[in-house]
């Protein structure tokens, strides 16, 4: 479980269920009428049941009594459209409800899925897909069944236990009592169940969360586990996980299993006494035959109605579960809220603004340590001042671990500076619309990532405003993507998941062509050319100049002939900029450069080599 999801579980737990569900209103209360007409058919419904022992009452003191089989026929006529009446309400109830809260599913489903959306990046790192998965189907399918069946059922067996409590009370008041005689062991018992039950559905519902992780990443690392032939210790990881989910929901069931011998138990023993005592009483001559018979025929239909306490209560419990663990995800903050109290407006982000027009992309005093990494940990950059003029590009070199990628991705916000300011043509990138900035700024991973989708959808994503076949083409033909062509329905060739389909170099290359369609103003490259052989490469930087041209660009590079792209080149050690100039500036005076640069044969003819082979 993700310490997040953890920590959660220990501040939420004490939260009433009632409480918690309460928060649902909100999607709820669109379909309130409907679903308030839905209850009202079934208490109805649920009501006519009500009727059947008097009619028997009247059946056996009336006609039984005195030998008249007609009024029995008129009797059982009458037990017949009261049983039609009540199954046609029933399914009445299932309709008008079943379209709404299918609505409610979906409404919270779209919620959820825009807020994941939104999220930062810190959030994503520390939970875990499985968890979100499992939020976003089980939980939500959960919280649409409670709204179908338990809670309507709970007003309805309510109603209907109250209702018939006070028939049997009008009909023998003594009778009545002694049935009424389990209700305190039995709220006592229903008290503690609920406690034990919240907590093991809670922990239920996290660990399939864990185990639809272990899934979604044995699927989607498939390659590497059965390269390393660790599809054994991949099944035994799944089979321990699964176990221990079994393990919980047998204590569910234990649970549940308990509740219900009681529930059923202490009511069968009340209705027995009551059969004895009513028994003696008609023997005596006091109860009429008809009394006793109506009386236990409404102690009858309530059987249902109390038995299906401990059953409606564990669902009830499971929906509070599936609630909570679905408002921990609504509830997190889709800014940093360091970042909002501080953001500036575009009149007041910088009062030099006007005066720096085109002044491209500047890092000033720049820090950054990741949200979940302790305060007195060293931080990933430290006091990073670059600045890269408009139409420049800048190559950023260091060691790995040195902080480029981390540096790159403050420049579109994935991350919130720490400390400092990133500025985009005089303007600070906390005061700018996300929207806006990130359709300025364009970005190429160093882990090309493609979705289950065409080539075209997966470039233009890049450029939502780009629709000319033209710019797609040109895109492609920057990349060196003409592999395209030979796929079998070209730009419109579904890759499939993570763009597995295709090689290494292909995909690395789309998503270049992503990050340079529709001429963008500035552009962030992560080592964007590592997966290419020499001969691409060469033919990729060649086209990239034409785009670096037109941009403000910063560059991860690896190898001279990357570096070479570029205006300047910025030396980034232990996350401090040490040095800037050209390549062969830093060649002559800077010995961390010249080390950095010396590996080069060795890389590339690695990486070329592994190009070959995909």
């Amino acid at each position: 479980m993700p310490t997040t999801t953890r920590a959660t579980t220990e501040t939420t737990g004490q939260l009433s269920a009632v409480r918690t569900l309460l928060r649902l209103w909100p999607y709820v209360r669109p379909v309130r009428a409907r679903w308030a007409g839905a209850a009202f058919v079934a208490v109805l419904a649920s009501c006519l049941a009500l009727v059947f022992p008097l009619v028997l009452k009247w059946i056996v003191d009336g006609p039984v009594t005195e030998r008249d089989p007609g009024g029995v026929w008129l009797g059982a006529g009458v037990l017949l459209v009261l049983g039609s009446a009540e199954a046609l309400l029933f399914g009445l109830r299932r309709w008008l409800v079943a379209r709404p809260l299918a609505g409610v599913e979906a409404a919270l489903r779209a919620d959820l899925y825009r807020h994941l959306q939104r999220l930062p990046v810190s959030f994503h790192d520390r939970w875990a897909s499985g968890q979100l998965l499992s939020r976003g189907t089980t939980d939500l399918m959960v919280l649409r069944m409670f709204l179908a069946f338990p809670l309507t059922f709970l007003i309805v067996n309510g109603v209907t236990i109250l209702a018939g409590l006070t028939v049997l009370i009008v009909q023998d008041w003594g009778l009545g009592l002694v049935l009424l005689a389990p209700a305190v062991p039995l709220i006592a018992f229903c008290y503690r169940f609920e406690d034990g039950y919240a907590k093991a559905s809670r922990r239920a519902q996290d660990q399939v969360g864990d185990l639809t992780t272990v899934v979604e990443e044995s699927v989607l690392g498939i390659r590497v586990i059965k390269g390393f032939g660790r599809h054994r210790s991949q099944a035994r990881a799944f089979r321990d996980l699964a176990r221990t989910v079994r393990g919980t929901e047998l204590v569910k069931a234990r649970l549940l299993a308990g509740i219900l011998t009681v529930i059923t138990l202490l009511p069968e023993v009340a209705l027995g006494a009551a059969l004895v005592i009513g028994t003696i009483q008609v023997a005596d001559g006091s109860l009429s035959a008809g009394t006793l018979v109506a009386f236990l025929s409404t102690a009858l239909t309530l059987r249902w109605p109390i038995e299906s306490i401990g059953f409606l209560l564990a669902m009830s419990q499971e929906a509070a579960t599936a609630t909570r663990r679905y408002f921990e995800v609504m509830d997190s903050d889709p800014e940093d809220p360091r970042v909002l109290a501080d953001a500036k407006t575009d009149a007041d982000a910088d009062p030099d603004a006007d005066q720096r027009a085109d002044d491209g992309l500047r890092f000033e005093g720049v820090a950054f340590r990741y949200p979940d990494a302790a305060e007195d940990t060293t931080p990933t950059l430290a006091r990073v001042d670059l600045h890269i003029r408009s139409g420049e590009t800048m190559a950023l070199v260091g060691s790995t671990g040195s902080g480029k990628t981390t540096l790159t991705a403050l420049v579109p916000r994935l991350y919130d500076v720490t400390e400092g300011r990133i500025t985009l043509d005089g303007r600070d990138v906390t005061a700018m619309p996300r929207a806006e900035l990130r359709e300025l700024v364009s970005v190429a991973f160093e882990e090309p990532t493609l979705f289950s989708a065409s080539v075209a959808d997966n470039v233009l994503m890049g450029a939502p405003a780009a629709t000319e076949p033209a710019q797609l083409e040109q895109a492609l033909d920057v990349a060196q993507a003409h592999f395209v062509n030979r796929l079998p329905d070209g730009v419109d060739t579904e890759v499939g998941e993570q763009g597995l389909s295709l090689s290494g170099g292909q995909r690395q290359r789309l998503a270049l062509a992503r990050s340079v369609v529709g001429t963008p103003r500035f552009l962030i490259l992560d080592d964007p050319l590592s997966a290419l052989d020499v001969h691409t490469e060469a033919a990729v930087e060649a086209a990239l100049r034409r785009v670096l041209a037109d941009s403000t660009a910063l560059v991860v590079a690896h190898r001279p002939s990357t570096v070479l792209l570029a205006d300047r080149v910025a030396l980034l050690s232990e996350g401090r900029i040490t040095a800037v100039g050209t390549h062969h500036e830093l060649l002559r005076r800077n010995a961390e450069y010249r080390h950095l640069m010396s590996g080069e044969h060795t890389e590339k003819t690695g990486s070329g080599t592994e190009t070959e082979r995909v």
